[in-house]
């Protein structure tokens, strides 16, 4: 083969290794630009920024590990499913229906851990709050006091079998607390979450073990006032949104 040929083969194969290349970006690129993938949300405070309450160890594992789980099934999920990964996980999981029922259940399961544990992180502080507006009005007036609430729901919550929540949901204007199983979400069942407290056993068991009920106590520290009172805020609007 002269030299000439030889260079002009060369230059035919990189060229079209150059073209497949840019195929292959562009492809790439067009599936990423059309299906939503989801991440986890920045928390608004530091994996120790919650102590002595909720324990360092805890928070990070919880969070990168656990609820980075959830996510990760979810895009899988929803990865063939571009049309549906465009509509809000809130309305996903409000309208289970329309999820197509080859991925129903892994989206509902993923969904709502993602939808539960994000929830779940903005309704905690390391700053202290107290209840406020139109919540502690209604906590007062149904629940006669914020000590018989904190009873009540700390009742529910050592209730949930295994895994599960505890929630304060809002019900056609009045509040309610209520428990989901696993990773079920009170958006399914029509109803507009305020609070949340994870009763999952790794979401405390480095600190507290078994003891569930010291965790529920010491949460109470940690509760975020200020953004129940926004959430209340929003529900009355039926506004939710990524």
């Amino acid at each position: 083969m002269n030299r000439t040929l030889y260079f002009s083969l060369l230059i035919l194969f990189l060229s079209g290794l150059s073209i497949s290349a840019a195929y292959y970006y562009k492809v790439r690129r067009n599936v990423y630009d059309t299906v939503k993938f989801y991440e986890l949300p920045l928390l608004p405070y530091g994996f120790s920024a919650l102590e002595p309450y909720l324990d360092e160890e805890t928070m990070r594992i919880h969070y990168t590990k656990h609820h980075q789980a959830y996510v990760n099934r979810l895009n899988t999920a929803l990865k063939k499913y571009p049309e549906v990964s465009k509509k809000p996980l809130e309305y996903l999981l409000e309208q289970p229906h329309e999820i197509p029922k080859a991925i129903r259940t892994a989206v509902l399961n993923n969904g709502g851990g993602h939808f539960n544990h994000s929830f779940f992180w903005s309704v905690m502080t390391s700053e202290p709050t107290h209840p406020l507006g139109k919540t502690k009005e209604l906590i007062e007036q149904q629940f006669g006091s914020l000590s018989a609430f904190q009873d009540e729901f700390a009742k529910v919550a050592l209730r949930v079998f295994g895994s599960g929540w505890a929630w304060l949901v809002l019900n056609k204007g009045k509040l309610k607390i209520v428990a989901t199983s696993n990773q079920d979400c009170p958006l399914s069942e029509g109803l507009i979450p305020l609070l949340t407290l994870d009763v999952w056993e790794h979401a405390y068991y480095l600190r507290y073990q078994s003891k569930r009920a010291e965790f529920i106590q010491a949460w109470w520290h940690v509760v975020n006032w200020q953004q129940i009172e926004k959430n209340y805020q929003q529900a009355q609007g039926e506004v939710y949104g990524n």
